[in-house]
């Protein structure tokens, strides 16, 4: 029996239709990520399952019993929202004891659990503090904290780290899952960082539209999307439109401006006009006459990596150059653009969600 099972969940505000009919099991000690762009009914799922919005439709099941009508203070849930929601006028030990006091823990277990939860976020010898004395990912460390301090059965957190500049928020990446292992608390986290979604999660679920239109772990959604919205959310890729010649046993033929594709299909063969994707990082550089021709348009130096635009026949492709100490070719320069067909996916055009 799955930990969290959410049967076709749905949620209309009006004529709105924000979630619609998801289906989702989680299992214990899992970390699963809602990924999407705005208005995906990500973060209207998490408030669902937290008991803040009434479904309109469908089951939430906690461990065998059914909660969809079930208060939130009664749902043992801890929850991290992007503003962290924190009492300003409070120390940060009485922050993090605040819902202890609530469900009436005598003063000594609570300066315990608060001591021993303190040190489990590295915040030891801050609890006298007050909140606005801190920075802000030490505030992000309360707030996690005190949905913590509790036990909660599930961890649920709103975008937590969208307020932190980049250097720390991949700090606290690292910082949090290995929290949420430590503990092996089952977490649901809703972002829109395709970063933080793939570094901390055991698997991704891809919305849009108000449905699920991918679930898997990190690697096989970056690797084998299903869908061109997943493709082209998680991470960069590029699209060319082409149409399928014929299928075999193993590949996918396709014609792309008169180019003829060789795409393994893995069982999934297409037929008609498709997308056919291929990741930056997957595209090499050589000279002049080698593969597809084209031009360096534009030259970016991202430190770990160069960004090229290249204009080549199939239109301008984007080709990731890693960064070992070599300078890739100047702009415009004539190159060649090579791949390995495995490196190429075909899809679908993409079927509206609205």
């Amino acid at each position: 029996m799955p930990f969290l099972s959410l049967a076709q969940l749905t949620k209309h505000f009006d004529d709105f239709v924000a979630v619609q009919s998801m289906d989702l099991d989680i299992e214990r000690g899992e970390f699963i990520s809602l990924l999407g762009p705005s208005g995906c009914g990500k973060t209207t799922t998490l408030q669902m399952i937290a008991g803040f919005v009434t479904p309109t439709a469908g089951k939430i099941v906690l461990e065998g019993q059914d909660i969809t009508r079930l208060r939130p203070e009664k749902r043992g849930m801890g929850v991290v929202f992007q503003s962290y929601a924190l009492f300003p006028h409070m120390t940060v030990a009485d922050n993090i004891g605040f819902g202890l006091e609530m469900g009436g823990m005598s003063r000594s277990e609570r300066a315990t659990r608060v001591g021993e939860t303190l040190e489990l976020v590295r915040l030891g010898g801050l609890g006298g503090r007050m909140t606005r004395e801190l920075s802000g990912g030490q505030r992000q460390r309360v707030a996690i904290a005190r949905a913590l301090a509790i036990r909660p059965q599930l961890l649920l957190l709103d975008e937590p780290m969208s307020n932190l500049d980049a250097q720390l928020r991949e700090d606290m990446h690292i910082e949090l899952r290995n929290i949420q292992r430590h503990l092996g608390i089952t977490t649901l986290l809703v972002t829109h960082d395709q970063v933080e979604a793939m570094t901390m999660s055991d698997r991704i679920a891809v919305m849009h539209g108000g449905k699920i239109v991918q679930l898997a772990m990190p690697f096989e959604a970056y690797e084998r999307p299903d869908s061109p919205f997943a493709s082209a959310f998680l991470g960069k890729t590029n699209s060319l439109r082409g149409r399928v010649v014929s299928n075999n046993a193993r590949c996918t033929i396709v014609s792309v401006n008169e180019h003829t594709l060789h795409i393994p299909h893995g069982g999934r063969e297409s037929t008609g006009d498709v997308h056919v994707f291929v990741r930056p990082e997957k595209l090499r550089l050589g000279d002049a006459g080698i593969g597809l021709p084209g031009q360096v348009k534009t030259r970016l130096f991202l430190g770990n990596h160069w960004m090229l635009e290249v204009q080549t026949s199939f239109g301008l492709m984007r080709v990731s150059f890693p960064n070992i100490g070599e300078v890739p070719p100047p702009e415009y320069s004539q190159v060649g653009v090579t791949w390995s067909d495995d490196d190429l996916r075909v899809l679908p055009l993409e079927v509206s969600h609205g």
